[in-house]
């Protein structure tokens, strides 16, 4: 009897969990796992704006798939589409060229990309904190525009370089704007000329900053975002994006060389080719976290509508501690049904946020307890150290920490910003997803070839 298939769609939170728990549920050589992803590498990505600022090294928060797993087999790619009738995914290679990876269950854990709108010179002039490449990116950016208006002697060229504006008042927006503030002042000691004219403005069209933390610590935040000097203004989006120019809503026309876009994200468009119903892009999934018209398929995390039947929202939110968490029990139900074993059903409640704001600010909700000041960057740092699945990235970020820490930072740029460009937009834009007939067609295709060339096996 051929081993069952096992193959898991993505490399982030809820992928490499899900990974995880199927070996160690599985006995050795009892069934073969596979994984889809275009990267090797498991990104923890709640740290990404301490790599932007150079608080850590970009390896601190890029755990290899190799480490955390032990009898996965990597399909290197971006799955593109599903084709459920003949249980196969169709896998883009970086050659350009399709393959088929067929499966008896299948997780999905594809997760988000960046979501854009339709602004004028958006795509073409934003930068995006998303990605690890971008955060790298951003970094060298951001120190490059600072070196060349301390080069200039045009007031007006200064200007556009010394202003960085940041689209996003949650997680992500709040935490990069600090960090990349902090980088500023850093580099500011050797422009002094520089100091006055550096302006950092975070824009949000939501009426508060991070309100997933509570009135009171949202309001804490926002304090301490101004006090690092940061111009926070709500209700205001963007209108307009030039080479040197940002249009906002509220008709103020800055100049600006930089604008960061971290406005919110958009399901993975993998879940439309399945033809299954969706929500606003999101896979809808019983609270087993099964795909209703497709029993063998899984699916979880960002990309994927998961009832939340321990809360008080229609859905569980997309973040990293439900993702991971839905893991073990897409896992476990992968397992169940292949043993003919009755499924469970997903329930968690939500245990809090945490927030670092670099140097010694952060803030914290642990369950009802709020935080502020050195009790919340503890448990903050805590969380991410224990979120941590490797025991080699939490050694790098130890000594990463413990670096600053004690002999400061450094603000010397790697040259990756001297032909770069935004690339979360370019990144959207290169994989070309398959629709739900497209997929359907293509899967049975490969399929045939595959038989034609290999037969069943």
């Amino acid at each position: 009897m051929a081993r069952p298939r096992i193959v898991v769609v993505g490399a982030g939170f809820g992928g490499i969990h899900a990974l995880r728990r199927l070996e160690r549920r599985i006995p050795a050589g009892a069934a073969d796992i596979a994984l889809i992803a275009p990267h090797d590498y498991m990104l923890y990505s709640p740290l990404l704006p301490q790599v932007a600022s150079g608080l850590l090294t970009p390896q601190s928060v890029a755990m290899s798939v190799h480490r955390l797993t032990r009898e996965t087999r990597l399909v290197p790619g971006h799955a593109v589409g599903v084709d459920t009738d003949d249980r196969v995914v169709v896998v883009r290679r970086a050659t350009g060229e399709l393959t088929p990876v067929r499966y008896d269950r299948l997780i999905l854990a594809p997760g988000a990309l960046t979501r854009a709108f339709d602004i004028p010179g958006l795509t073409e002039h934003a930068y995006g904190a998303k990605t690890l490449a971008e955060a790298v990116l951003l970094r060298d950016h951001v120190l490059a525009q600072l070196e060349l208006a301390n080069d200039s002697t045009d007031p007006v060229e200064r200007e556009e370089r010394c202003r960085f504006i940041v689209v996003g008042g949650g997680y992500t927006g709040v935490e990069t704007a600090a960090s990349l503030m902090r980088l500023c002042e850093e580099a500011a000691r050797r422009y002094p000329e520089l100091r006055s004219v550096i302006r950092w403005h975070l824009v949000d069209i939501a009426p508060k900053v991070l309100p997933e933390l509570g009135d009171r610590l949202g309001r804490k935040a926002l304090d301490l975002l101004r006090n690092l000097g940061i111009e926070v203004k709500l209700k205001v989006s963007v209108r307009e994006v030039t080479a040197d120019k940002v249009v906002l809503t509220d008709g103020r026309a800055l100049p600006c060389r930089t604008l960061i876009w971290t406005a919110g994200v958009s399901p993975s468009p993998l879940m439309e080719t399945l033809g299954s119903p969706t929500q606003r892009g999101r896979l809808e999934v019983g609270a087993d976290l099964r795909v209703p018209d497709a029993p063998e398929v899984f699916a979880l995390g960002d990309a994927a509508a998961v009832p939340d039947l321990s809360g008080d929202a229609p859905y569980c939110p997309p973040t990293a501690q439900y993702a991971t968490r839905q893991a073990v029990t897409a896992a476990d139900n992968a397992v169940a049904s292949l043993l003919g074993r009755p499924l469970r059903e997903f329930r968690h409640r939500d245990l809090g946020l945490v927030v670092d704001l670099s140097g010694k600010d952060a803030l914290a909700r642990v369950m009802d307890l709020e935080l502020t000041g050195l009790a919340a960057l503890g448990a903050t740092r805590g969380y991410h150290l224990m979120a941590v699945p490797s025991p080699n990235a939490r050694a790098r970020i130890l000594a990463n920490w413990g670096i600053r820490a004690l002999i400061g930072g450094d603000v010397s740029r790697m040259g990756f910003a001297d032909d770069g460009r935004p690339s979360s937009f370019v990144a959207n834009e290169a994989v070309d997803y398959l629709d739900a007939e497209s997929a359907g067609r293509e899967g049975a295709r490969l399929l045939d070839n595959l038989r034609a060339r290999y037969g069943d096996s």
